[in-house]
């Protein structure tokens, strides 16, 4: 049985969002060594062995999840790294705790962890950081809670403990960084050094500013380096960050902080639609485990002095966001946050992730270092406010719709290509995306229920094993409709165009093969749940042009225009989707010889079943231009 510890916490004031802090906190208590330097989580105990081979099987880095016991099982360079990212990540919830004036009870661990952890003579000492090192990432924790939390984590330190502590984040300036939000590391550092009057460098601090200016592209959005995605690192990384220093450099350089200031309110109006009317937001991208750090970029705003939106509709979208996460089963039966996003969930997960990486969400709570006559706090938390059923986001290649009758947010995506990731094409290359239904990631193995492709138009040579888009070749925004051209292999090309029609939305692609392909285009994937023998509460259905399945968790269907596939509803592998551990996905089955061919159909998704019927028979008719398109067929 699950642990919750924000279970009972209403979650709507600052004094129960401090309760909540030590909550969370409380147990990994027991789980710190002795010298404090480092939490020990992960698979340990009875059947570690069998969890062993289960995160094997998911592709995972065995290296972040030893289970800690004789030190020559913890003695290299990753169990260090990954159990200082277990020790560090707390503080993003803590230190705010501790600006604000909460009580905490265990600082006197973390000063013993300091002194132990950044001691090269010390047994649990982190080791020394190299270039593009985990360490690297944790130490803006620790630069963070010397800005904000000095006499907790800072002057009580025996001097010796002082100057190690500063030689070892020191080397964050010496140590080669990837051209991304990492840069900030190195800005955090050694504006917390500077601000305990250690020793910095401000040379390295500016040059990783410059640097960091070159990826800002307009209207408020940032790319997280020279790449091409736009996900939530622009909201919890780029702009969480450049508001704190917003905040705490704003008398040293006010011209920057004020930018950085003017394009976070920019992106404000952008970012709200990313989010429903009961707070719940679009899963997308990477790094999804960190969850309701979805929502720390409201807090942020407040931080800084920036009253983007009211303060009362920022604060309610704080409160609804984590209200939502409170009530979802993501913890581990000791309480630990796991690794998953809507439930503890492998697959999903990056190679980069240890057991201590999803307490990044702890960064939600920074608004707890605000007095409470702060107006983020006095204001009473308002309702999302109205807005548009479609909005066009150019930055995002996406296309965010709502439901005008449902919280049910869902963005159609030009695609945007993550090679060097697991499961890159499920997290930024799908047709769409739901806060509702979620998406899918593939399991190993071959068929349409491994292949988990909801949203996707999937493609086989030989009926077996299917491809789907991964990358666009290119894509645009035009004339309201998102259009990208894929290619799965050489010699089958694909050209999308996607329009938005909520609670619908509208497919047409063009397929050029030079031989014979199997096709599957997906909706979305549905809760599996209330499909007990009997039960009324679920339905399929499926033939020519069409596929359709209800459930008490939501219902979903495509339609066909041209009449050319054949409806069935797949039985999804376990523990694919983001959000239900066992889904069904309704999909269009084709076979196309070699030559061009044109397939279309409208999708839907609504997380109220009893309106099923009405929205169902509402289908949108099939564009004039998509025919004109087509024509022939």
């Amino acid at each position: 049985m699950e642990l919750n510890p924000l279970s009972g916490n209403p979650l709507r004031t600052r004094a129960e969002w401090q309760s909540a802090v030590r909550a969370l906190f409380a147990p990994l208590l027991p789980q710190f060594s002795a010298g404090g330097a480092r939490l020990r989580l992960g698979f340990y105990g009875q059947g570690w062995r069998a969890r062993f081979l289960e995160t094997k099987r998911c592709g995972l880095s065995w290296a972040h999840r030893l289970p800690f016991g004789p030190a020559k099982k913890v003695a290299n360079a990753y169990d260090r790294a990954a159990e200082l990212e277990s020790f560090a990540r707390p503080l993003w919830g803590l230190v705010p705790l501790a600006a604000g004036g909460g009580d905490f009870a265990d600082w006197d661990l973390y000063r013993r962890g300091l002194s132990s952890g950044a001691d090269p003579r010390h047994p649990e000492y982190w080791g020394a950081p190299v270039d593009r090192d985990q360490r690297l990432v944790e130490m803006a924790a620790l630069g963070f809670a010397l800005a904000l939390a000095p006499r907790e984590v800072w002057e009580p330190l025996e001097p010796r403990a002082k100057a190690n502590l500063t030689r070892w984040l020191l080397e964050i300036n010496r140590r080669a960084m990837p051209d991304n939000n990492w840069l900030f590391f190195r800005v955090l550092v050694n504006l917390g050094l500077a601000r305990v009057g250690a020793e910095h460098d401000p040379a390295a601090m500016a040059a990783a500013l410059d640097r960091l200016e070159t990826f800002y592209l307009g209207d408020g959005w940032y790319s997280d380096g020279p790449v091409p995605q736009r996900d939530y690192y622009i909201a919890w990384a780029m702009h969480f960050y450049g508001l704190l220093y917003a905040k705490l450099a704003a008398e040293q350089d006010p011209l920057r902080a004020g930018r950085f200031r003017e394009r976070a309110a920019l992106f404000a109006h952008d970012f709200i639609h990313w989010f429903a009317a009961d707070g719940s937001a679009l899963p997308f991208g990477r790094s999804l485990t960190y969850r309701f750090a979805q929502g720390s970029f409201w807090g942020a705003l407040a931080f800084a002095e920036v009253e983007a939106l009211p303060w009362a509709v920022l604060k309610g979208l704080a409160l609804r966001h984590l209200q939502g996460w409170s009530r979802r089963p993501i913890f581990t039966p000791d309480g630990v946050l796991s690794i998953g996003y809507g439930y503890p969930q492998l697959h999903m997960a990056e190679k980069y992730n240890s057991p201590g990486s999803p307490y990044w969400a702890l960064k939600f709570f920074l608004p707890l270092a605000l007095p409470d006559t702060h107006p983020f706090w006095q204001a009473e938390a308002a309702p999302q406010p109205a807005l548009a059923p479609v909005q066009n986001m150019p930055h995002a290649g996406m296309i965010v719709c709502r439901d005008p009758e449902s919280a049910h947010v869902f963005a159609l995506a030009a695609g945007q290509h993550a090679r060097w990731l697991r499961h890159g094409a499920a997290k930024y290359a799908k047709f769409a995306y739901s806060n509702v239904f979620g998406f899918s990631v593939p399991s190993s193995g071959r068929g349409l229920e491994r292949a988990a492709a909801d949203s996707m138009l999937a493609l086989s040579a030989d009926g077996v094993h299917y491809r789907v888009r991964e990358e666009p070749l290119d894509a645009r925004l035009e004339a309201g409709a998102l259009r990208a051209r894929w290619q799965p292999w050489p010699g089958v090309e694909v050209e999308t165009w996607l329009v938005a029609a909520p609670p619908w939305h509208l497919r047409l692609h063009r397929l050029r093969c030079d031989r014979r392909v199997w096709s599957a285009e997906g909706g979305f994937a549905v809760d599996r749940a209330g499909e007990e023998a009997g039960s009324s509460a679920a339905c399929q259905e499926a033939g020519p042009g069409l596929a359709l399945a209800r459930y008490p968790g939501g219902a979903s269907g495509l339609r066909e225009y041209f009449g050319q596939r054949v409806g069935e509803v797949v039985a999804v592998a376990a523990n694919t989707n983001l959000l239900a551990a066992r889904t069904v996905l309704p999909t269009l089955l084709g076979q196309h010889a070699a030559g061009e061919h044109w397939l279309a159909c409208a999708v839907v998704a609504i997380p109220d079943p009893a309106r099923w019927d009405r929205v169902w028979a509402a289908c949108p008719t099939c564009p004039a231009w998509f025919s004109e398109l087509a024509e022939p067929i």
